[in-house]
């Protein structure tokens, strides 16, 4: 099962804060993705990247661009419900 995005936004501190279309709101916090992919490592490198997020084709995950992207399920399971 995919826990589709509805909607995202950048907050402070590298968190997302990540609708989904079952109506669920959760915080995504970006930083532990850093120690474990080097290419989340630009996020911090590059000014505005972070701010730069979109939901993805259909809503199975978060954009930036072809490297940065973490799918739905992800963002739904190590999210924090709010």
């Amino acid at each position: 099962m995919f826990h589709k995005v509805k909607t995202v936004r950048p907050l402070a501190e590298y968190t997302l804060l990540v609708d989904f279309m079952t109506g669920e709101r959760k915080h995504y916090y970006i930083l532990p993705l850093l120690s474990r992919f080097d290419t989340f490592r630009t996020l911090t490198q590059i000014k505005g990247l972070f701010e730069q997020v979109k939901v993805g084709a259909g809503g199975y995950g978060v954009s930036r661009n072809d490297e940065i992207d973490p799918a739905c399920n992800e963002l739904y399971e190590n999210g924090v419900s709010i």
